[in-house]
């Protein structure tokens, strides 16, 4: 872990670079260290020639042309971030960053909580305040907590996020009110955007059983509406789109294990993607265990198709893989 002082230098130091080579180094690093080193960026008001001057020695930069730093950090934390990232992920990101500097927001607590837990303290809310609540959380826990919620709500639910358009400053007061009663005081940040995007990620990593009840849900109300969120959910067989050096990436931050049964139910010609990516020795072993290993339960496949396309989502997140939108020939 960095510590305090290592990343209040890391900080100087990309301030000092410039926005397009801040950029380039904030897209290779994750979401979570995005994050504390925006957090740090926004906190520095100016910098001294002498702090500035030893961390570029430090870094091996030239110091000659450089003055000191006198910072109005939010513009330029903006612009970095957003050529980095996209419009999208930095517009989250700037809440998280610029919004709150608690360390342990009423989300975050919840984020913290299990999720039948979550889902025990706000399932008699009204179902709008669920969607708001749950397009705060990570993704991977608002849909544990709609798995959570009895099925006619859980459809309604989904449906408001889908639809969400943004809170007002009197329902975002209500409820901070809730969450306030629910959490000792805790507050919540401004509301970011729900939609069709966020639909489609919680939906995605519900057990296909639910995703499917929530889909045709979705359908008897608003076809379009429901071809839309089909039309952003990232499937297993999606990877077919990754480049190769993308799925040598991924390749790395899967268990071998959860591969072999993921791989039991998916197209031979996705099969054959990731063992041309393997080396020789790997794809004969890793076709050997597939042989060895038996009927496995769809289920089973299932859970670990979804475990690796979190993978997928986390390394896309980080800038380190390209993964193309679905549907379509965009890049995201």
């Amino acid at each position: 872990m960095i510590s305090e002082t290592g990343t209040r230098k890391s900080a100087i130091l990309l301030m000092a670079l410039g926005e397009d080579r801040a950029a380039a180094a904030l897209a290779h690093l994750a979401t979570s260290e995005v994050q504390t080193l925006g957090l740090a960026m926004a906190k520095l008001a100016s910098v001294s020639k002498n702090e500035l001057n030893t961390v570029l020695s430090e870094f091996r930069h030239e110091t000659e042309q450089l003055s000191a730093l006198h910072l109005g950090s939010s513009s330029y934390i903006r612009a970095v971030l957003k050529k980095a990232l996209g419009d999208d992920r930095a517009s989250n990101l700037l809440e998280d960053i610029l919004q709150n500097d608690e360390p342990h927001s009423g989300i975050e607590r919840l984020n913290q909580l299990e999720a039948s837990e979550v889902a025990e303290l706000i399932r008699d809310e009204h179902p709008q305040i669920l969607a708001t609540v749950l397009i705060h959380l990570d993704r991977m826990k608002a849909s544990e907590v709609l798995e959570k919620l009895p099925t006619r709500l859980r459809h309604d639910v989904i449906m408001r996020v889908a639809t969400f358009g943004g809170v007002q400053p009197s329902a975002l007061h209500e409820l901070t009110d809730v969450l306030t009663e629910m959490l000792s005081g805790q507050g919540l940040k401004r509301s970011r955007l729900g939609g069709v995007r966020t639909a489609a990620e919680i939906v995605n990593l519900m057990n296909s059983t639910q995703e499917e009840e929530a889909i045709a849900h979705v359908r008897e109300h608003d076809e379009a509406l429901a071809q839309r969120i089909i039309d952003e959910m990232f499937v297993f067989e999606n990877l077919l789109s990754l480049e190769d050096r993308s799925i040598q990436r991924l390749l790395k931050d899967i268990e071998s294990d959860s591969l072999i049964i993921a791989l039991k139910g998916a197209p031979q010609e996705l099969r054959d993607k990731f063992l041309a990516n393997m080396s020789q020795r790997a794809a004969e072993t890793l076709r050997e265990d597939m042989e060895l290993s038996g009927p496995v339960r769809v289920s089973q496949v299932e859970t670990e198709q979804k475990a690796i396309l979190q993978v997928a989502r986390r390394l896309a997140e980080a800038g380190e893989i390209v993964i193309a939108a679905p549907g379509t020939d965009d890049f995201v």
